[in-house]
């Protein structure tokens, strides 16, 4: 039997389960991997994003503009010189058990997300204490004024969610066992089966924001009750799925699958995630040739970001942007500080000459190739190949991305088993200010593997949250991104938008960042 008839035929098993009752019309959805985690406070995984932005909700949500908005709380009050912020939760919110969620909640759930965000460190110099003041009533006692809270209470990975006190008590380095939010689904664990479904339904007594919905800000008004998440790994399967009518809606089909969805009856295609995923390298600042940062600025100067797109892509501009920093193009923070250094060709002498003055000599320098995943199969092959016609020796080790998950965690020497690189995708919506870019952190053991450690970068970084207006917020996000390009964290490859593809009876679908269900219908 060939593959891709078993894997169908799997999949069509997979999709005859369970019985529904007769007239009701499920949305079903791919999602772009399989579910793992239901604990968005333990992971910072896609997947886990998605599905918590369904089932629970922050006290801020994020809107189109990536713009923090009161999304449980009816508003804050700032008193005290901007050293007291004062939130009141809106009136009728509910737990999916039933119970009403309290200030209280509110705090513990704060408390367990600060245990494992990077961002308790900038927390500790500023807050000196969380309280619930009564049932609705969240006060933040400060140290020095925080003008960007908000933007800290609406973080997307991971994310701040808001989970009875009773769960909130659980250790933040183990997952929770019972799923209770309190967002506009409710997730139905008897029918959760890991790599093959997960199921939702409408939680009647949700009562939506009364502003327009904005990506996770606003109103969430749910207009199917039941949505069922089908995992289906092979990409060819799904699609063909779709086609058929089997499948209401794919988030991430592989772009050489577009041409024939378009070209079908009944699907539409278009970019809903308008934000798209970050490409990068990651470089190992702590162990071999990468360590130097004369070197990874040579390294930054070979990539031709265009061709990493293409590669990644295809030659439609539609779906790609470059050149790209260490913001998203079209961001507010996105500025020309320092973009030499990815918009300008450079030649192979002139590398070769940065290598020389940073005093590489040939050293290996050992990148990680993930073979099984195909956007950064095509990035690290474009890659090796410019580091190569530059005198870089590069041992290109193919490997299975489970493997680089594994091994990315290890500060061993090069000789040991250690590492110098591989390649990442980070949700573009990170990158369109400094609070959010996880990959570019460089307070050293503490940051993202890699492990950068430029207090000049962290100094920058610091006065930006710090900046009383936007105003001074965009002049220092320059000082940001010239420090980011001195010391080089990650190296920018480029912003790639790929396409989803859903039934064309499916309305309503809201653009940001990740897909959201709130304004969906199924005709």
């Amino acid at each position: 039997m060939k593959r891709r008839t078993f894997i169908a035929g799997a999949a069509a098993a997979s999709l005859a389960r369970p019985a529904i009752a007769a007239g009701s019309r499920p949305l079903i959805f791919v999602p772009q991997s399989n579910l793992t985690s239901l604990d968005p406070v333990w992971t910072a995984a896609t997947v886990t994003r998605n599905f918590a932005m369904m089932v629970y909700e922050t006290l801020y949500g994020r809107d189109i503009a990536y713009k923090p908005q009161p999304l449980m709380v009816e508003g804050h009050v700032i008193d005290d010189d901007g050293k007291r912020w004062t939130m009141t939760l809106r009136d009728g919110l509910l737990f999916h058990d039933g119970t009403p969620v309290l200030a209280r909640d509110c705090v513990a759930s704060l408390q367990r997300w600060l245990k494992r965000d990077q961002v308790s460190t900038t927390f500790a110099t500023r807050v000196a204490a969380i309280e619930a003041k009564d049932d609705r009533t969240i006060v933040w006692r400060l140290h020095k004024p925080f003008p960007t809270l908000p933007y800290f209470l609406s973080k997307a990975q991971p994310q701040p969610v808001i989970v009875p006190e009773r769960l909130a008590a659980t250790d933040p380095y183990q997952q929770l066992t019972e799923i209770v939010g309190c967002g506009p689904f409710r997730f139905v664990p008897d029918e959760y089966v890991s790599g093959i479904r997960a199921v939702f339904t409408k939680f009647d007594h949700y009562t939506p924001r009364p502003e327009p919905p904005s990506y996770f800000a606003g109103g969430h008004h749910a207009k199917v009750d039941r949505i069922e998440w089908r995992v289906i790994p092979d990409s060819a399967t799904a699609a063909n799925a779709l086609a058929a009518g089997e499948v209401d809606w794919l988030e991430l089909p592989q772009p050489d699958l577009i041409p024939m969805l378009k070209a079908q009856k009944g699907v539409s295609t278009g970019l809903l995630d308008i934000y798209g995923t970050y490409g990068h390298l990651r470089p190992n600042h702590i162990q071999g040739p990468t360590a130097n940062p004369g070197v990874r600025r040579a390294m930054v100067a070979a990539i031709n970001q265009k061709d990493e797109m293409i590669a990644t892509m295809g030659e439609d501009p539609a779906m790609w942007r470059v050149p790209v920093g260490y913001f998203i193009p079209g961001s507010e923070s996105a500025n020309d500080a320092a973009m030499d250094a990815v918009s300008k060709p450079h030649s192979v002498n002139e590398i070769k000459a940065m290598l020389d003055k940073a005093g590489y000599a040939g050293e290996r320098i050992a990148f990680m190739h993930p073979t099984d995943q195909l956007a950064y199969h095509a990035l690290s092959t474009v890659a090796v190949d410019a580091f190569r016609k530059v005198g870089l020796n590069i041992d290109d080790q193919l490997v299975d991305w489970g493997t680089i998950l594994q091994r990315r965690n290890s500060k061993e020497p090069l000789d040991k088993g250690g590492w110098s690189m591989f390649p990442g995708g980070a949700p573009g919506g990170d990158l369109v200010n400094p609070l959010l870019e996880g990959i570019v952190r460089s307070n050293g053991p503490k940051a993202w593997v890699g492990w950068p450690d430029d207090p000049k970068l962290e100094a920058a970084l610091e006065a930006w949250i710090d900046a009383p207006t936007d105003a001074e917020r965009r002049r220092l996000e320059r000082d940001y991104q010239m420090a980011a390009f001195d010391t080089v964290p990650t190296i920018p490859l480029g912003q790639y938008l790929p396409h989803a593809a859903w039934r064309s009876n499916v309305t309503g679908q809201l653009k940001g960042a990740a897909p959201v269900f709130w304004g969906v219908e199924k005709g």
